[in-house]
């Protein structure tokens, strides 16, 4: 007997509203813009077209179908057992981040090249300076510790004329570090931004991997598919992701003129206490929280500065006004 038709709403819940990604993916277009994704768009058990979300190779042709579509980004690779990113998620990111600048800026979300923005972990596929870029014109610096990560990124932006000389990507030599050994004497960045390692270990990353492939294949996985996971530093780290942000915090203090906005995505809404109170800690002199949601996923940027208000004009009159 055959399914019956499920119905889908035409716009994706919780997504940003200015998110190009709202809309359920029309993979006739999809298809027409990158006709090698054809092989891997069939009906789901409900007669819709869709892809095996489950399947890396699947997910890495949907991803550069919408790179292609949405941002004119030709050519885009990640190596084997990389993370491959959701991409209307990290746009969820990028255009909250954008109403947070918008609200310090009267109104007015700050563009061009002359706006600086540091992404804490790049990764192979460096999708948040893609997107920011594209959809904005900022300019960003990408940090990476993984050297094989490095490479990939600066790849994908050399063999992309529109990210040349707009994208440029640090090699992190200590692990603990996070600003020292990125941010120079004297350099400034308008924002930082970072999805951090969420994991505490390999093996709690990949059975959240495989949690994640079941939901997709009504639990018919048994062994988690590694390279969808990601690597160490990608998906996992010493302490997870509460301990990697405090940290950040911390550091941060040492930079307090060095940026207007430190913001950093918070998956676990338990972290949020011991993260308030480093922030306490660190002195920080503003602190924002975004809420954002995707489907039934609930998450949460959370901002700070360290400027004071006066500071704060001075800042958008000699750097943002001049955009």
């Amino acid at each position: 007997m055959p399914n019956p038709k499920k119905e889908h709403p035409e716009i994706k819940p919780g997504l940003h509203v200015n998110n190009r990604h709202r809309n359920r993916y029309d993979f006739k277009q999809l298809i027409g813009c990158l006709p090698e994704l054809s092989q891997f768009v069939k009906p789901n058990k409900f007669g819709d077209e869709s892809i095996d979300f489950s399947s890396p190779v699947s997910v890495m042709m949907l991803n550069r179908a919408l790179l292609k579509f949405y941002y004119a980004i030709d050519n885009w690779d990640i190596p084997p057992g990389y993370l491959c990113p959701p991409i209307p998620g990290r746009a969820d990111y990028i255009h909250h981040i954008a109403d947070l600048l918008a609200e310090s800026n009267g109104g007015k979300i700050p563009s061009g090249d002359h706006f600086r923005c540091l992404d804490i972990g790049a990764g192979a596929n460096c999708i948040y300076p893609i997107i920011g870029h594209r959809l904005f014109g900022w300019s960003f610096v990408g940090s990476e510790v993984d050297p094989v990560s490095v490479t990939s990124a600066q790849q994908i932006i050399e063999s992309n004329n529109g990210l040349i000389g707009k994208i440029e990507i640090r090699r992190q030599e200590n692990r603990d570090d996070i600003f020292y050994g990125i941010i120079r004497i004297d350099e400034r960045f308008d924002l930082t931004i970072c999805n951090p390692p969420f994991h505490t270990s390999l093996a709690e990353a990949q059975t959240g991997t495989l949690r994640k492939l079941n939901n997709l294949n009504a639990g018919k996985i048994v062994r988690p598919v590694l390279n969808f996971g990601g690597q160490s530093g990608e998906l996992w780290c010493q302490g997870g992701e509460e301990r990697f942000v405090k940290n950040m915090i911390r550091q941060s203090k040492q930079f307090y003129n060095s940026c207007f906005w430190y913001t950093t995505f918070i998956s676990k809404q338990s972290n949020l206490k011991s993260v308030y109170t480093e922030l306490k800690s660190s002195g920080a002199l503003e602190v924002r929280t975004i809420p954002m949601s995707h489907g039934n996923k609930q998450s949460r940027i959370v901002a700070w500065t360290f400027l004071t208000p006066i500071q704060q004009k001075n800042w958008i009159r000699t750097r943002w006004n001049k955009l």
